[in-house]
This record gives C-alpha cells, structure tokens and sequence, in this order.
C-alpha cells in the first residue's frame, strides 16, 4: 500500500503518546460507559492535563499551538480502536475553533483556557427536531431585550449534551431574514432556563452522551453573543465557513474505522475455519477483502489530500462534501462486508466489529446527510433543480 507521508516523526512520536493514553485510560472503561451511556468526566480532565485537548489553539489559551494533523492523529486512533464515546473531536475542533475565530477577547479568555484543561466540556447546538440538515430551518429564537437576549427553543441529537458545560446555541435573532438572521450564543449549563433533556438512546455510538436540549426563557447577557454585536446575525456565514472542516473529520473518522475493521476481518478469516479450512482461504473471502483495502486505500490518499488542503486554508464546501458522503458510504459499506465473513459472530455485541457496524450508520446523517451533501456538490457544478 501507499506509504502516508502526512505525518512527520513529531506527529508519529504524538500517536505513540496518545495510544498510550487511551490504553490506559479510555479502552478499561468504555465497555462500562456504553452501558450508562455517557463517558466520566474525569477522563476529559486527564487528557487536558496530557495536553491532549484544544492542541491547535494557541497556547496563551492552553493550547500548544499544534497544526491540525495531531488532531486528525487522534480522531484516528479513537476510530480505529471503536471508542465512539469520545467527544474530543467536537470539542477541540469545532467548539473551540468558533470561539478562537468568532469569539470577543473575553470570550476567548474566559472559556478557551477551561475547554483545554477539561474543566468544560463544549458542544454546539445546531440540530432541532424539525430542522437537521437544513440549518436555514432552525426555530429556536433569542429577542432582544435590552441588554440582553431571552432564548427559546429546543435542540436534539446534540453530541457532549450531557456533559457539557459550554453550548454554542444557534438561534434566530431575526426570523423574518431567513438564513441571515441566525447568531450564536454561548450558554453555560446551569443558566435559569437551560435544561438537558434525556441522554438519547442510538443504534450505536452508545457511550457517547447525546441528549435534547431546552431552552425556556433563558435570559443571557448581550456579551454571550458570540463574537459581540459584530457578529450579530452573522451566525450563518460562522457555521458555513467552519463545515467544511467539521465534515472532513468525518471523513477521517470513517477511514480510520473502515480500516481497522478490514485488520480485523483479515485476522479473524485466518483463524476461522469453515468445511475444515480457513475462512480466508475462499476465494469471495479474498476477492472481497482485496475489493475493499483498495476503496479504503484510495479514500485514505482522498483524505489525506483534503486535510493538506485544509492546513493551507483551501478546503472548498464541495470537495469536503464529496469526502463526507463518500468515505462513509464507503464505511458502511466495509462494516456490513465484515459482519458478513465474521458470519454468527459478526452479530454479537462482544465483537468490535459488531460495535463499528452499529456506530458507523449514523455518519451518513450527521454533519449533514449523504444527500444533502450530493446536493451542495451539484450546486457546486453548476446543477440546479430550479
């Protein structure tokens, strides 16, 4: 296979760090988390003391200033291992990227420094029960009352809802201008009004903490308006200038489970025997095997390509679009390849690729499904339905 040449001895010397970390402290307890349904939070203080959290900000607010390659170096072996409960991604690369790009000076100084260390835990609040996808279709509203905002409304699906101690909530300041009338709110658990619904029981991805969110009458101060009265009503171009981002993440989430599971599959067709020879020595086995290590190989030097695209600020909407549906269909595919030549076993929950086939399905939704994503592509080509 094609040797990665994304990585340099630094990040390698990182990897090895961080797998240490999580051998440790992370795979003795996920089987657990699974079961209550959210991670501890002494887990996030661990790797803020590590240095493992918000690692691209800058280090006047704790983080190390490090180019996002370490980041994807972790997404990569949370995927791989199938520790789905970890929201770190969330919180570093896209929680706290809005505030270091949008974020007031006392914005940044008051909340980035307790995202590194794990004492908050950050999540944003985009999806509502009727507006996923579509964005433009959110309900919840913040009015104006005089110095400050009353915000209400309700989210759902929202990933770190449990744990969080920081929501950026996005909210309509001015229905009546559609799209363009959306700001961002930072919310801080606790706040009158603010209150977390039911951890929301998934397919998969059962550790991870996600819940509804409500928000009734919760009166924040005008300086929680992301980015102070600049950025009002200018939440939109935020979320859209931040997604292409967010959805390669995906992409690299999908890659990095797709092949671990194919490692897997590969060691247990050796050792499996059917009609008194391996599994593997079959000839659907191999072909398949070698059918979908080629699609992971090609969508690895995709990724690879769009994260160096991404470090020289030059990820368009539309090739993060095409990574984001593609990988994970691709993952889907992969996983359900591999319950299949796991045979029985493939379908109990003792089994990791039992677990991955369970947490893949839902990352051809998040982060704007599959279709949506088909759609800003034949945009992007001149194509319209209208």
């Amino acid at each position: 296979m094609i040797e990665r040449t994304l990585f340099d001895a630094d990040h390698l010397a990182f990897k090895d760090a961080f797998e240490r970390f999580v051998d440790k402290e992370i795979a003795p307890h996920h089987a657990e988390w699974e079961v209550q349904g959210y991670v501890d939070k002494s887990v996030w203080r661990q790797a803020g003391e590590n240095g493992f959290l918000c690692m691209t900000m800058p280090e006047a607010y704790g983080g190390a200033l490090d180019d996002k390659r370490y980041s994807v170096i972790q997404m990569e072996v949370l995927a791989a291992g199938g520790y789905s409960g970890i929201g770190f991604g969330l919180h570093s690369e896209i929680v706290a990227p809005y505030l270091l790009h949008y974020g007031t000076d006392a914005q940044k100084e008051k909340y980035l420094p307790k995202l590194a260390s794990g004492e908050l835990i950050g999540a944003i609040a985009m999806t509502e029960p009727e507006a996923g996808s579509d964005l433009q279709g959110v309900k919840t509203t913040a009015v104006r009352d005089g110095d400050d905002f009353i915000i209400n409304g309700s989210k759902t699906f929202i990933t770190n809802g449990w744990n969080a101690g920081l929501v950026i909530v996005v909210a309509k300041t001015d229905p009546s201008a559609g799209a363009k009338g959306t700001s961002l709110f930072l919310v801080e658990a606790g706040t009158p009004g603010f209150e977390k619904g039911q951890r929301l029981k998934k397919l998969g991805m059962k550790a991870q903490d996600t819940s509804e969110l409500f928000f009734q009458n919760v009166r924040v101060s005008a300086d929680k308006l992301l980015g102070g009265a600049a950025h009002l009503n200018r939440g939109f171009i935020a979320l859209m200038e931040q997604l292409p981002w967010e959805r390669l993440q995906i992409a690299v989430t999908a890659v990095a489970a797709a092949q671990s599971v194919i490692e897997q599959t590969v060691a247990y067709v050796k050792e499996r025997h059917v009609f008194g020879q391996p599994v593997a020595s079959y000839q659907n086995t191999r072909y398949t095997l070698a059918e979908l290590q080629t699609e992971v190989q090609v969508a690895r030097v995709f990724v690879d390509k769009c994260i160096e695209l991404v470090m020289a600020d030059q990820l368009d909407s539309a090739t993060a679009s095409m990574a984001k549906y593609w990988c994970t269909d691709l993952q889907c595919k992969v996983m359900d390849a591999c319950v299949q030549l796991h045979g029985g076993y493939g379908y109990m929950w003792e089994y990791a690729v039992t677990r991955q086939y369970a947490d893949a399905r839902v990352q051809r939704i998040y982060g704007g499904t599959n279709e949506i994503m088909k759609e800003l592509i034949s945009r992007q080509m001149g194509l319209s339905a209208r």
